[in-house]
């Protein structure tokens, strides 16, 4: 969903997801919403179902980390991968392809044992894991400029986001701007200096929102954020 009051837009990417599980496909058809390019590679046509309907980017039936594969995905011209097919060692030979082969610097592999997520993070390979909130980290490798989640608690119910305050809310308070059990205003950067919000801090257009969001309520948060503030005694 696009940032009221972003100064800016995010420039558009070509992206190659390689796997297309619930994760992948997710990827997928965030990337292509917001506007990217977006191929889909997987070793099973049928895995291509998962993606949504009316899904224009390429599909391309094979094995990720085979060369000739990723070429008719598009990797050459690609900005960034996604490694996220169902096998740990899978991901990591086809980031190293994407990273060491084709020169892409945006990689990320989905990894389900910590043990190997560590040494591959030292290795400067980023990892993410578990359905919850990979498709999240993944979107947040491969578009940097996308607002997105700084934390994610491990069980992906609790997110720390940032959001800008449009000209609707300034000179709100906090309070009105958060969301009983949903979203909650944790902090502000305001010129470049942090403070830690309390319910009568005065918004002010231009300040950055961090806020505590619960994993299923980003979605609510951004359409509270993009309506109408509340009048004056409300």
């Amino acid at each position: 969903m696009p940032v009221p009051g972003a100064s800016s837009e995010v420039k558009a990417v070509h992206v190659v997801v390689v796997g297309c599980g619930r994760v992948g496909a997710g990827v997928a058809r965030t990337l292509e919403e917001g506007g990217h390019s977006v191929a889909v590679v997987d070793r099973r046509a049928k895995a291509f179902e998962r993606l949504p309907e009316g899904f224009s980017g390429n599909t391309v039936v094979g094995v990720g980390f085979d060369r000739d594969r990723l070429i008719a995905a598009g990797i050459e011209q690609a900005t960034a991968l996604a490694a996220v097919t169902n096998g740990d060692n899978s991901n990591i030979l086809v980031a190293r392809v994407a990273r060491e082969t084709f020169g892409i610097e945006r990689v990320v592999a989905r990894i389900y044992d910590p043990r190997r997520a560590k040494i591959y993070e030292r290795l400067g390979i980023p990892t993410i894991a578990t359905v919850e909130w990979a498709t999240e980290r993944v979107l947040q490798r491969v578009l940097p400029d996308r607002p997105t989640s700084e934390w994610i608690d491990a069980s992906a119910k609790v997110l720390l986001v940032e959001r800008p305050v449009t000209s609707a809310w300034a000179g709100k308070k906090v309070v009105d701007l958060d969301v009983l059990g949903h979203a909650r205003i944790s902090a502000i950067t305001r010129l470049g200096q942090g403070s830690v919000a309390g319910p009568d801090t005065v918004l002010q257009e231009g300040d950055v929102l961090h806020v505590t969001v619960s994993g299923d309520s980003i979605e609510l948060f951004d359409q509270h954020l993009a309506g109408p503030a509340p009048k004056a005694g409300h």
